[in-house]
């Protein structure tokens, strides 16, 4: 796990070396950088060492010097393609680094080389021979990777504010990526906070002609994969015995390959069904009491769940630790997040990952995460609401829903963990509109009308919210359940969950890894029908029918807590605070002086869009 940077065009060592020493927390064991001025190369990298700690340096080359590689990430899989490669007369200059399998996969499979790969990745490939760089990044996106093409420069890096290290580079605010961010609460690939930089979308290679750089022509982008539900033509006799047999045979297998490492290990333990099930079969891979798990707890009851964590910490005898996150502590640790958070965010919840990262990184160099389960098996609460979310559409005219929500705004705001009224109210702002937008809406911090009122412009739905349609319209499956799977994993997962998991950890010098997002488990998931992922209410049904032999009832079946962080009662009792100044980014600044004050004085629930506002630099 690490942090990369290239400057392809204008550029010198000490430019290099100013980006990659701005992310000295991405890679803080050791760093290193290549120089080749006459192709107007260079990369840069700072590296946290996990496996083959005294070969795997980077930028590396292979053995022929023809080939030059920078790389953010791990190959679970890469013994498996090591052996392969052997067999086809390719020799090696480490022991054991999945960075060298990279090099000579591309060496003998070219660009297509990554659909061999089952990790995480971020890498860019100079190769020599062919004046061009290849650059790709996992299916998911899990690793980061930002670019810009400007004035015949190419530029590219692990985190955003890398890139005002650059100074051939413009950096100026993009006014449709912030109204994007307080529609969704993240800023959806490709867009970054910047005008003319962008995230290279999970899933994507980028090759760049060096020949072509100050044509303006030299960036070719290709969809190398691309995330499909396509359900089993045929169901088995016994579904849930043998689809739930086949999918602990893949989540123990993937659980297995991401114990590979040469630094300590861990499991970050919520008590919940996916974290849950990482440590019961992570547990069988290590001698009793070893196992380290790691855990948050919040001193406001509706938040915590420690009490369950330590019931799964007993059950399976690990060596757990646990911290709390107080008001105190979220203020302590509220500047350093702003100072390297690269792009605003709108999950309160980095604030409790954050934490939890870096008590873990007290212990350990890697942990294993449950990232991933929620998308993949349907595992959140807007799933319960979409049949009868469809039967009031159906049945309450259009006029009649604005009147019945400003009745429901009477219900009096409570700011516990997903109360009732915040359900309701919530719920009923997305049924305003059709089911392609229910979701963003549910979501997202700020309603279109609030939008337009804050930046004083006319922005229309489908421009707005064009990401969110374009994934449940482009879903080739047509039922509702499938649609919604479809967002939480090609849109929710890559552009917010994977992000915060990634920034809190890396500010902390800390691997995460996540076995439900391991490819061959991913591919076996998304043929299950969606009625036995989500079946008569219960959400991840075949999942947890899997676990029923690991995990006991009162794990699996309890009531969804989820991450979430008192920030409502915070804001009210101005324990946090939002001053004249941040509201001020708004041309529209009473109208955010109004959403502020309405929230302290409990006339309405802002606590979203306050969040949002706070995390503006």
């Amino acid at each position: 796990m690490c942090g990369i940077a290239g400057i392809l065009g204008r550029g010198d060592l000490t430019i290099i070396q100013k980006m990659t020493n701005v992310m000295s927390y991405r890679g803080p064991d050791a760093y290193g950088h290549h120089e080749d001025s006459a192709n107007r190369v260079y990369l840069g990298h700072r590296r946290l060492s996990i496996l083959d700690i005294s070969g795997g340096v980077q930028p590396m080359w292979d053995n022929s010097h023809s080939y030059c590689i920078v790389f953010n990430g791990e190959i679970y899989n890469f013994l498996e393609i090591r052996n392969e490669l052997s067999k086809l007369g390719h020799s090696f200059l480490t022991d054991h680094s999945d960075t060298e399998i990279i090099l000579e996969a591309y060496k003998e499979w070219g660009e297509s080389c990554v659909k061999k790969f089952n990790g995480m990745w971020a890498f860019a490939i100079f190769d020599t021979n062919k004046k061009k760089v290849f650059i790709s990044r996992d299916r998911f996106g899990k690793k980061p990777l930002f670019y810009s093409y400007q004035n015949g420069n190419f530029v590219f890096a692990s985190e955003l504010h890398l890139f005002k290290e650059y100074p051939y580079v413009n950096i100026e605010t993009s006014s449709i990526a912030l109204k994007k961010y307080f529609a969704y609460g993240y800023i959806p690939s490709p867009l970054s906070y910047y005008k003319n930089i962008y995230k290279l979308p999970g899933g994507y290679n980028a090759v760049i002609d060096l020949s072509k750089l100050d044509s303006g022509q030299a960036l070719k982008l290709e969809q190398y994969w691309d995330f499909q539900i396509e359900p089993f033509t045929s169901i088995p006799k016994n579904p849930e015995k043998i689809w739930a047999e086949e999918l602990i045979f893949l989540l123990d297998a993937a659980v297995k390959r991401r114990m590979i490492s040469d630094v300590p290990l861990g499991v970050f333990l919520s008590g919940g069904v996916d974290s849950s099930s990482i440590v019961a079969l992570a547990s069988r891979y290590v001698t009793s009491g070893r196992l380290k798990t790691f855990s948050i707890g919040f001193s406001e009851e509706s938040f915590d769940e420690t009490i369950y964590s330590k019931f799964v910490a007993d059950k399976f005898q690990t060596d757990h630790h646990i911290d709390q996150l107080s008001i105190d502590k979220a203020l302590d640790i509220l500047p350093e997040v702003l100072a390297r958070l690269d792009e605003p965010m709108g999950d309160a919840s980095i604030l409790p990952t954050y934490l939890l990262s870096k008590f873990t990184r007290q212990y350990v160099t890697v942990a294993l995460a449950g990232d991933g389960g929620d998308e993949i098996f349907a595992g959140y609460d807007p799933f319960l609401a979409l049949s009868k979310a469809k039967l009031y559409s159906k049945l309450i005219p259009k006029p009649i829903h604005e009147g019945i929500r400003k009745l429901m705004n009477y219900i009096p705001v409570s700011h516990r963990n997903m109360s009732l009224d915040f359900k309701i109210k919530r719920t009923l702002r997305g049924l305003s509109y059709s089911d392609k937008l229910w979701l963003p809406v549910w979501m997202g911090p700020s309603s279109l009308n609030d939008i337009n009122q804050l930046f004083g412009g006319k922005i229309s739905l489908e421009e707005l919210y064009s990401e969110a349609i374009e994934k449940w319209e482009n879903c080739k499956q047509d039922n509702i359940v499938d649609k919604t799977l479809n967002f939480y994993t090609k849109l929710y997962l890559q552009d917010n969950i994977l992000v915060k998991a990634d920034r809190a950890s890396m500010m902390n010098s800390l691997e995460v890894r996540a076995p439900f997002m391991d490819i061959d488990l991913v591919n076996f998931a998304r043929k299950i029908p969606w009625e036995y992922k989500y079946r008569k209410g219960e959400t991840k049904y075949i999942l947890k029918k899997a676990l029923e032999p690991y995990l006991p009832h009162n794990i699996l079946y309890r009531k969804k807590k989820g991450f979430g962080v008192p920030i409502g009662s915070w804001f009210k009792e101005e324990k946090l605070q939002i001053n004249n100044r941040n509201l001020e980014i708004f041309p529209n600044s009473n109208f955010a002086k109004e959403k502020l004050n309405s929230h302290k004085r409990g006339i309405s629930d802002e606590r979203a869009f306050l969040w949002n506002t706070l995390m503006l630099k």
